[in-house]
């Protein structure tokens, strides 16, 4: 460990001038790994003062005053504050092994706490790289059968970049196979809700149409905050793209561009222009 330096190698370096009864601040600090600073302060508090002074009146370490320095170093390096050290140190009627497991269970704590960071930073890692932590035959269990994990891939490909698929990281980090059934589960009624207004003859402006414009960015909304304007573009790309296209005409034949025209009607209707709309 840092800082169990023997004292009798300190005494043979040519780090700095050393008289034959003691070694400089300067020497000590470099070979236990402190400032000179450190060192001047806890001579000041009376944690660890040099026993000897030159006849020019610079601090010297002996032998002893090193090891009490190590073992300082070495408290300090698990964990204890310097008050709890001084006891140690000190006081006679302390209990060591009581005061040292004390702080053992602090760092097991604490390395506990470290593993739950690495796990989530390992999930969080896997998030944004993969999109969601879930096997290819739990995303089609979730998402149905016609569910094509590579549109994740693409997703990744396309966004990948933006503050909406970080926030989509961030949540499917976070989120249980039970978590993404329930999402499913909405976007699946969204999907044949839009299907049955498809049939019903509902058309683009209708107060039921704006009302399913709105649930579906309700629901989509679990991934990321999709506002007016993105859902427009989110529209666009289920037209455009052929595996979207298919899986909405696969709901019904034709709900690819009456979605699409349903969310640019909504637009319109709040002021967004569905020509210039962009991805904000």
């Amino acid at each position: 460990m840092r800082g169990m330096t023997d004292p009798r190698a300190l005494a043979g370096s040519r780090a700095a001038p050393a008289s034959a009864d003691g070694l400089t601040v300067g020497r000590v600090a470099d070979a236990l790994g402190l400032t000179v600073r450190t060192l001047h302060h806890w001579d000041g508090i009376a944690l660890a003062r040099p026993s000897l002074r030159t006849t020019g009146g610079y601090r010297l370490y002996t032998a002893q005053d090193v090891e009490r320095l190590q073992r300082i170093v070495l408290y300090r390096e698990l964990g204890l504050g310097l008050s709890a050290i001084r006891t140690l140190l000190d006081d006679p009627q302390a209990a060591a092994p009581a005061e040292l497991r004390r702080h053992q269970e602090r760092i097991r704590e604490r390395i506990t706490r470290l593993e739950q960071l690495d796990t989530g930073l390992s999930r969080m890692i896997a998030a944004h790289e993969r999109g969601v932590l879930l096997t290819p035959e739990q995303q089609r269990a979730v998402f149905g059968p016609d569910w094509d994990p590579a549109w994740i891939e693409g997703a990744r490909a396309r966004w990948g970049t933006t503050a909406q698929w970080a926030q989509y990281a961030e949540r499917s980090a976070e989120r249980s196979p039970e978590e993404w059934q329930a999402i499913g589960g909405a976007m699946t009624e969204v999907e044949q809700a839009l299907g049955d207004a498809f049939d019903d003859g509902v058309a683009p402006g209708d107060p039921a149409a704006d009302r399913l414009v709105d649930r579906h960015r309700e629901a989509f909304s679990a991934f990321f905050p999709l506002s007016r304007s993105m859902q427009v573009c989110l529209a666009r790309m289920y037209q455009a793209d052929p595996a979207f296209a298919a899986h909405y005409d696969g709901i019904r034949h034709g709900l690819a561009d009456w979605f699409r025209a349903i969310v640019d009607e909504s637009a319109r209707a709040h002021g967004i222009d569905p020509d210039t709309a962009t991805w904000e």
